[in-house]
């Protein structure tokens, strides 16, 4: 009976640990909420998922085969012709069907708050707390700032190829009438894609800040008194939630390079043939449309690379730290040599106080900089304790991994090498660049 009694509680703590993060319609994230349902991209009830599906494949898939079959105008003067657009559309709208795929995944099978971690913030600080609610409605402001000038730029096309072309348009019944609504129908499409793709790369973004703020708040640990052991729980704290970022979004951003340089490259393929006639006219919309699937890749890249290299500063923070206080310590056990003073300051050799701090701009935060830890932060701990901390970061760095493979600099130096041999080999193909 008490086997019985322990294996139902033990299934009801998993049920409660794996449970969907209930969320409050008064919570932080309500103005995000009313964001998303505007955007249609709300799934939290069954009929917003239909309706979210609905707008989905009205605008990501039916509107633009219909556009490219019923508008391709063969017969319209060379400024009105599109011959690029099956290369616009299909890029478009593989990358917004990735996001809206993996976004209805993420909200559905974790809920808003916890997939954004506001059901973890309750155990971080102040300072984390109020800085990660400043960056969630600063990402509403990065998306629109991403948006609204590609759909003014698309707006401005648009309006004037339906304008300057209205009689060579194929449309039936009221020229004008059917102008207006195609018009539309398109830049709605545009304008939901677009938001779609660039809302799961700010998304990422917001959550990887959540880990710097943790990171940069995590660093405070080797300014105060800290036993090892509270340093080294909270860096497996961090650790566990990068992996859990990974494991997330490693598929979309393996699928993302993936469609990016497959867009990239065939436009490059059809704008470098002998035949092609390209201006500003003809290939205008492919020009806007590699920005903006460009422009989410850099996202998302950016930030990874980002969290990772703060990630692996922390092992560079705990080695000065280490080298502080084995330097104090050696000091200390030659009072004879050490000038009172100087070690009463807690300084063990002089530092430059000529160079301002704000020479280094935002290069320098609590984990990169050039500052001396106080003696106060290392006094009760000792030496072997200390180089056990530090081995453990060397051989424990922690980051955005894809698949095993993690996303710092260098590997975006092997990335932009791979691509740009390709994009040689494709112009030796094409214009005979050797």
């Amino acid at each position: 009976m008490a086997d019985d009694t322990e294996a139902l509680i033990s299934d009801g703590r998993r049920s409660v640990k794996f449970a969907r993060c209930v969320s409050h319609a008064q919570d932080e994230l309500q103005s995000f909420r009313s964001y998303l349902r505007w955007m249609c991209v709300d799934q939290s009830n069954a009929w917003t998922a239909c309706l979210s599906w609905s707008m989905f494949l009205v605008f990501a898939i039916a509107v633009p085969i219909t556009s490219h079959f019923l508008l391709a105008c063969d017969t319209c003067d060379a400024k009105h012709k599109r011959p690029f657009d099956g290369v616009v559309q299909l890029s478009l709208s593989s990358f917004a069907t990735l996001s809206f795929v993996c976004l209805s995944r993420f909200v559905r099978k974790y809920g808003l708050r916890r997939f954004l971690f506001f059901d973890k913030l309750w155990d971080e600080s102040e300072t984390v707390r109020a800085g990660y609610t400043g960056e969630l409605y600063r990402s509403l402001k990065i998306l629109s700032i991403f948006v609204m000038p590609c759909f003014a730029v698309e707006s401005a096309y648009k309006i004037w190829w339906y304008a300057s072309g209205a009689s060579q348009i194929p449309f039936l019944g009221n020229v004008y009438l059917s102008d207006t609504v195609a018009c539309i129908m398109e830049l709605f499409s545009w304008l939901y894609r677009t938001m779609v793709i660039f809302l799961v790369c700010v998304l990422f973004r917001l959550i990887c800040s959540l880990q710097i703020l943790r990171l940069q708040d995590f660093a405070q640990l080797f300014q105060v008194d800290s036993d090892v052991a509270s340093v080294l729980s909270e860096h497996l704290r961090i650790r566990r939630h990068l992996r859990i970022i990974s494991h997330r979004y490693r598929m979309f951003i393996l699928w993302t390079l993936v469609l990016v340089t497959g867009s990239q490259f065939a436009s490059l393929l059809v704008t470098t043939k002998s035949t092609a006639d390209v201006n500003i006219y003809r290939a205008g919309e492919l020009a806007l449309c590699s920005m903006t699937l460009v422009a989410g890749l850099c996202i998302l890249l950016r930030s990874a690379t980002k969290i990772t290299h703060k990630a692996q500063s922390v092992t560079c923070l705990a080695a000065k730290w280490h080298i502080c206080a084995t330097l104090d310590d050696s000091f200390e056990a030659n009072d004879g040599e050490t000038p009172v003073a100087q070690a009463s300051q807690g300084q063990v050799f002089p530092v430059s106080t000529t160079e301002s701090d704000s020479d280094a701009g935002d290069e320098e935060d609590d984990l990169d900089n050039n500052k001396l830890i106080p003696a106060y932060a290392y006094s009760t701990i000792s030496y072997q304790k200390r180089q056990a901390l530090v081995t453990y970061f060397e051989n424990n760095r922690a980051g955005i991994t894809v698949y095993g493979f993690t996303l710092d600099r260098s590997t975006l130096h092997t990335i932009f090498g791979i691509e740009f041999s390709l994009v040689l080999w494709l112009l030796g193909k094409t214009v005979g660049i050797s």
